[in-house]
Formats: structure tokens, C-alpha cells, sequence
């Protein structure tokens, strides 16, 4: 996973954890609004490098396939 993939996932469970330990529940509420938010970035990360790892291995079977 790329650097930002994984500080994006770094920062969901840092939320997790303080909405975990947190005495007020409108504070929980904050920090489990934010774990989603920094998880849905990891998620976005993800299948952006799916999808580029796809198109490089398409563009590299087709560069094979001329080649041969």
C-alpha cells in the first residue's frame, strides 16, 4: 500500500481508539464520524491503485502481444 494508504489507515484506528476511550459521547460521536472519514480515504486509495495496477498490467500484455 502506498504511504498515504497507509496513514489514512494509521489515522481510522487512532480514532477508533480515542472514540474507544473517550468518557463523552459526543466526542465518541466526533471520533467515529472522523474514522469513517479517514477510512473511506484508505478505501479510495485502494481501488485508485487497483485500478492503475490493472491498467499497467493490460497495457503491458498488450505492449507483449505486439512484440511477439
Amino acid at each position: 500500500m502506498s504511504q498515504s494508504g497507509e496513514y489514512f489507515l494509521s489515522q481510522a484506528e487512532t480514532c477508533a481508539e480515542a472514540a474507544r476511550n473517550s468518557p463523552l459521547p459526543q466526542l465518541r460521536d466526533k471520533y467515529l464520524r472522523a474514522q469513517v472519514a479517514w477510512q473511506a480515504l484508505a478505501d479510495s486509495e485502494i481501488r485508485i491503485r487497483d485500478a492503475r495496477d490493472r491498467r499497467t498490467a493490460e497495457r503491458e500484455a498488450a505492449a507483449a502481444l505486439v512484440a511477439s
